[in-house]
């Protein structure tokens, strides 16, 4: 296996620096790393790109940059990665990059995409082709094929993220269920609305604040695709509408096939009615309140429920069906001055030892070995939650496909994340890890933007008071795609 770039032999090990970063602490939670060389914009300057950080202010992902910060002050390269969070939802973020890029009114050497964005920003000429080996055996295969493009590798898998399924155990007993995870890899959607059966047959047992079984993200955004395309990829030649040049695949009847079962799955009698104005945020926070006794959401809210809920009141199992993959990868753009910098710094922070930090922060890490190797640790306090908890709280704030809204600062409560005995979530090995590997991408193509508004714009009257047949809406749908994706 080759050794990623940044993690060179001889160098600090990862969790030496990242301690002695964590006790340089300032006073008001940031991190502070070596003085950094006066001015911006500097002809050893690295500047990567980013939406916010999911684990806080000072999250693993600064204290990861401020560690490859470390480690070049010490071996005196004059190099010196800068952060910039850029502001907004994830769409708002896509904007501003292209903006920039396009115009040249920023100068990023380094960009984080959302996995959708790669073939756009690739076909662009907006960055530029990496070497191979920079994504190894050891990154998760699917994961791993998000990062390409008309047979180049254009990014790195920085954290990836899937569709999981979350469940109140303490319903379901009260309900009188025997089995509290009954949940196995080849379970699909009737179980889900069997087990809203016996909920509904128990009402009189189950707290006052309880509405219906599920709920999940539906309102007109990224969160209504990510749910249908997991209802179509999950039905017979469903798939993901593209061919791997992003040219329309999709057909009247493959689509009359997924419409049926989106309209299965969101079945205003299974349903609860805020999900269809419901983004990543509210629907969280519906299902915490107990208005729910599912939920479809993403990894970083394991650690967001355990702070108020425990192991005995909530379960997490792989999605029923096909669950969609989402996540991070970082590339280099086309523009960048330091792309040999630029290349190291995304080796370093896509390196195994980084890769077990964003696992036990609480993101899904792109690498294998981040949950099967017990040698393998980061060590950091934050990341341990030995020192507090990034994301101890349900934070507000829309997402898409994968790229959950920031969290608070570290500190504010004790972390209650289950974790195994080697420090990573306890779920992490048996649950997500198996779900990354089975999730699906969504459709491959420079369009995915025009793609994405077309399809939730498209489906909106499935979900009206007089939505129509399933045939009428696949029609419309094929008509639709055809126009933007092309034969």
């Amino acid at each position: 296996m080759s050794r990623p770039r940044g993690l060179r032999h001889g160098a600090v090990p990862l969790v030496v620096l990242l301690l002695a970063l964590v006790a340089a602490a300032c006073t008001d939670g940031r991190l502070e790393g070596p003085a950094r060389p006066t001015g911006s914009g500097g002809s050893g300057e690295v500047v990567l790109a980013s939406g916010r950080d999911v684990t806080g202010e000072a999250g693993i992902r600064k204290q990861l940059i401020d560690a490859w910060n470390a480690e070049q002050q010490r071996e005196g390269t004059g190099r010196w990665a800068r952060l910039v969070e850029l502001p907004g939802s994830a769409d708002e973020q896509r904007s501003q990059l292209l903006g920039a890029l396009q115009s040249g009114s920023a100068r990023y050497d380094v960009v984080n995409l959302d996995v959708t964005w790669v073939p756009e920003f690739a076909a662009a000429g907006l960055i530029r082709p990496l070497p191979g080996d920079l994504v190894d055996d050891d990154v998760v295969p699917s994961v791993a094929r998000t990062a390409r493009w008309d047979g180049e590798l254009y990014a790195v898998p920085f954290n990836s993220d899937v569709g999981l399924l979350y469940y109140r155990r303490d319903y379901l007993r009260k309900a009188g269920v025997d089995d509290t995870d009954p949940f196995g890899p080849d379970t699909d959607w009737r179980t889900v609305r069997e087990l809203r059966n016996s909920l509904a047959d128990a009402s009189d047992r189950l707290p006052e604040a309880y509405e219906e079984s599920w709920t999940t993200q539906l309102d007109e955004y990224e969160g209504r695709t990510v749910n249908a395309v997991e209802a179509f990829a999950s039905v017979p030649g469903g798939g993901p509408f593209t061919d791997g040049e992003g040219r329309y695949t999709g057909t009247e009847r493959t689509l009359e096939a997924g419409v049926a079962e989106l309209r299965r799955r969101t079945d205003t009698a299974y349903t609860l009615s805020a999900a269809f104005r419901s983004d990543e945020a509210e629907s969280v926070a519906d299902f915490a309140d107990g208005r729910t006794a599912f939920l479809r959401h993403w990894p970083y809210v394991y650690r967001s429920l355990h702070q108020s809920l425990t192991e005995d009141q909530v379960g997490v199992a792989p999605l029923p069906g096909r669950a969609v993959l989402g996540g991070q990868n970082l590339a280099v753009t086309r523009a960048s001055a330091q792309s040999d910098a630029a290349r190291d710094l995304i080796g370093f922070l896509t390196g195994r030892e980084s890769e077990r930090c964003l696992l036990d922060a609480g993101f899904a890490a792109t690498r294998t070995s981040a949950y099967t190797d017990d040698d393998l640790t980061c060590g950091t306090a934050t990341s341990n939650g030995a020192t507090g908890s990034p994301g101890a709280t349900v934070s507000p704030g829309a997402s898409s496909s994968g790229s959950p809204p920031a969290a608070p600062a570290s500190g504010e409560r004790a972390d209650r994340m289950p974790r195994d005995g080697r420090g990573r979530p306890a779920y992490a090995r048996d649950v997500l890890l198996p779900a990354l590997r089975d999730a699906v991408q969504r459709p491959r193509t420079p369009q995915y933007g025009a793609f994405t508004q077309t399809f939730t714009t498209t489906l909106g009257p499935l979900f009206g008071s007089t939505p129509p047949t399933d045939a009428e809406l696949a029609a419309r749908l094929d008509e639709a795609l055809r126009r933007v994706l092309g034969d």
